[in-house]
């Protein structure tokens, strides 16, 4: 038996592993071209429908906050970052689409460009959203105490170099990702982790590290801060716009934890099969392992799409500022239903620190 096995990260994953002497009764050749097609349908239209709605609403929440740039509160310059970071991986989706169609026709340079963009901004997009939980635990636990710490030089200072390290983090995917033909002679390309042998499977594993880190660690972060949150939220004078913070803290780490889980650990359960600690007896567990981690992937990848609603959208500041900008692009008629009940709105956890804050000063 014959098994030859490409290890891969946030890239997507190629079919490429070989399969021999299996025997009739395992022989996978049919189910792996049935996946090949369905990896295919499925990333297209899921990845289409996630690029249009998080293009569209991380676009706005750019827009919305450029427009005051210079009079942004500290939680809104996190959420500038994280927009920007989510928008930049949402740029690689249409080369990955294409990729999954006709092989990769977009030559070595943007090979190397997309693989670092992707993940430079999961590596920043993730800790940003520790940041933005852990602001909010300092704005409303230690209302007093963070006055100075506060900041906005010192929150750009600490979205630079978040920047600046997730790019040294992310820079070896330039070195080890190439373009090389899939198989002899059948003029089909794939941007992969090809060069330099050993070291590029290596890094592969270091990426995967990366991978759950980025999960694990701003998860732990979010839920002490966001726990602290509402503890100190309930202590309080109870009120509807409190309670609704809440209610968004809770949502908030609870939709990260879903989108980015199951992704997480079917990753974990490939990387020990190409570890070899987990040794599939046939063919069609290795392969149905793919249509899984794509599944898992583009539920993680979702979350890109989520973030304008869960950390904007919902501040009544934000929304309203948002209609006006729609009424001024000429969607009055829209608009209308929604002026209509600003007056029932409920203020965002960002609302309620601001709030808060300035009871407390």
């Amino acid at each position: 038996m014959a098994v030859t096995i490409t290890f891969s990260g946030y890239e997507d994953y190629a079919y490429n592993e070989t399969y021999s002497d299996y025997g009739s009764d395992n022989y996978c050749g049919d189910e792996e071209k049935g996946l090949q097609t369905f990896h295919a349908m499925f990333q297209t239209v899921l990845y289409s429908l996630i690029f249009l709605v998080g293009v569209a609403g991380n676009g706005l929440m750019i827009t919305v906050l450029l427009r005051r740039r210079r009079l942004l509160r500290i939680t809104e310059i996190y959420l500038l970052h994280l927009a920007l970071a989510d928008l930049m991986l949402l740029f690689t989706f249409p080369f990955d689409v294409v990729e999954n169609a006709t092989g990769w026709v977009f030559g070595n340079f943007l090979c190397k460009l997309t693989g670092l963009v992707k993940q430079l901004n999961l590596l920043c997009g993730s800790f940003l959203l520790a940041c933005i939980g852990f602001d909010r635990y300092l704005a409303i636990v230690h209302a007093i105490t963070s006055m100075q710490s506060r900041r906005p030089r010192t929150v750009h200072l600490t979205c630079i170099s978040l920047w600046v390290l997730c790019m040294a983090l992310s820079s070896p995917n330039v070195i080890f990702l190439s373009v090389i033909e899939q198989a002899p002679n059948t003029s089909v390309y794939t941007c992969y982790f090809h060069q330099f042998g050993i070291h590029a499977n290596n890094w592969l594993l270091t990426v995967r590290v990366f991978d759950h880190m980025c999960f694990f660690l701003p998860l732990a972060a979010m839920s002490y801060c966001y726990t602290a949150v509402v503890v100190t939220l309930f202590k309080s004078q109870k009120s509807q716009a409190k309670q609704g913070a809440i209610r968004l803290a809770l949502l908030v780490t609870l939709v990260f934890f879903f989108c980015w889980l199951p992704y997480n650990i079917t990753l974990l359960i490939k990387t020990l099969v190409d570890l070899q600690v987990i040794i599939p007896k046939t063919c069609k567990f290795q392969l149905s392992l793919q249509p899984v981690i794509d599944v898992t992937k583009s539920l993680g990848f979702s979350h890109c799409c989520l973030n304008p609603f869960l950390y904007a959208f919902v501040g009544v500041r934000f929304r309203n500022e948002l209609i006006q900008l729609l009424c001024k692009l000429g969607c009055s008629r829209v608009c209308m239903p929604f002026i209509r009940a600003q007056g029932l709105s409920r203020p965002s956890i960002s609302d309620v620190a601001t709030t808060t804050s300035i009871v407390l000063m």
